[in-house]
């Protein structure tokens, strides 16, 4: 199954388990790609010591997850795009909407 993930929260639980599910589905045999958009783009900076959000992201990502970032999330929040995020656009989130068997979001 495709399955697209569109996180926009920035609540540390909601976003650490949205990861963990795209860890679970890509072990299943799943392509899984997650779009941080709005609050979401903020997922890398979450970590508290009950939710480790980053680290289930470096998960996703060595499992062969891909991560896109909204541009222009980024830039109303001055922030910048990383190596696990690259600064994506709306026509890659209509991308993954458009290839996707199944889209959740968080």
């Amino acid at each position: 199954m495709k399955l697209g993930i569109v996180i926009y929260s920035n609540d540390p639980e909601t976003v650490f388990n949205a990861f963990r599910l795209g860890v679970f589905s890509l072990g299943k045999g799943d392509s899984v790609r997650v779009f941080l958009l709005a609050k979401g783009v903020e997922s890398e900076t979450l970590n508290n010591n009950q939710f480790k959000v980053s680290e289930q992201m470096q998960f996703f990502v060595d499992a062969n997850g891909e991560i896109f970032a909204c541009g222009t999330c980024l830039k109303i929040r001055k922030s910048e795009s990383s190596d696990m995020c690259p600064m994506s656009t709306l026509e890659d989130l209509h991308l993954i909407i458009e290839e996707s068997d199944r889209v959740l979001t968080f």
